[in-house]
């Protein structure tokens, strides 16, 4: 892999007394997908947002494409970025195409509405929807559907970073496999960076090309998701199998 396009080094963020990122070290190359894995509570939303700038990091370093994350233009910054946010985020009360083209009708990135919808549509067809969806509202679509516009939604703009939070969550097995494979084959044709946050490790083998286990506020193991099973790391023995006992403490 060439150049890094995110560079997290000795990141660190606490509310109050709860220490969240304890020393974040973490390099994700250009075109790379790289898959964040842990339990629930473990920082992973943190550690995107401190990303996005959306959370300011006690200390440490963020990089994106060699540039300082925390400093300039923050609503150019974020164009760079696309996003599949959990459970879909759709607004109920704009169309669906609506929906896929909202940073197109607002901000940096404006286009003229009949682009907009234009490019809407190309993206809804890209994710398997036929451009009648495009004038319906969220809530006439079923789950699976509602999250194909999110990810419609999420390369809208071309963003040369997308990240997806959680993508499967709420899907039956089939089309996590679908949205999974979908994932996978987008990131791929578009030669964009992908950070993917999910326990669930279906969606690990099928998107990632590099894996890191976020546990205790550092990243406890990082590598080739080709090298996951035979790690040798009883944490990321533990979770990738499931298993009660281990050094993962299960509170309950």
């Amino acid at each position: 892999m060439g150049a890094q396009m995110i560079e997290m080094q000795d990141v660190r963020k606490s509310f109050g007394s709860n220490h969240v990122l304890r020393g974040i070290d973490l390099d994700i190359a250009k075109g790379e997908s790289m898959v964040i894995i842990g339990g629930s509570g473990t920082g992973k939303s943190v550690l995107l947002k401190c990303i996005l700038g959306l959370v300011q990091p006690d200390s440490g370093k963020i990089l994106v494409d060699g540039r300082d994350a925390t400093r300039g233009d923050h609503d150019a910054f974020l164009a760079r970025f696309g996003m599949l946010f959990q459970g879909g985020a759709l607004f109920d009360s704009l169309a669906v195409w609506q929906n896929v083209a909202f940073r197109l009708l607002r901000g940096s990135l404006k286009r003229p509405k009949a682009e907009a919808r234009e490019i809407a549509i190309e993206k809804l067809r890209r994710v398997g929807l036929k451009s009648e969806v495009a004038d319906l509202f969220p809530a006439e679509l079923s789950g699976g559907m509602q999250k194909r516009v999110g990810l419609a939604r999420a390369i809208a703009a071309e963003p040369e970073i997308i990240f997806f939070d959680e993508p499967t969550t709420g899907l039956d097995p089939i089309m996590s496999g679908v949205i999974n494979e979908l994932i996978r084959e987008i990131v791929v044709e578009m030669g964009a960076t992908a950070m993917t946050i999910t326990h669930d490790m279906s969606s690990v083998r099928a998107i990632a090309d590099k894996v890191a286990m976020l546990h205790d506020g550092v990243i406890q193991w990082t590598g080739p998701v080709a090298d996951m099973d035979a790690s040798g790391d009883p944490y990321l023995d533990q979770f990738i199998h499931g298993r009660a006992e281990g050094p993962i403490e299960s509170v309950r």
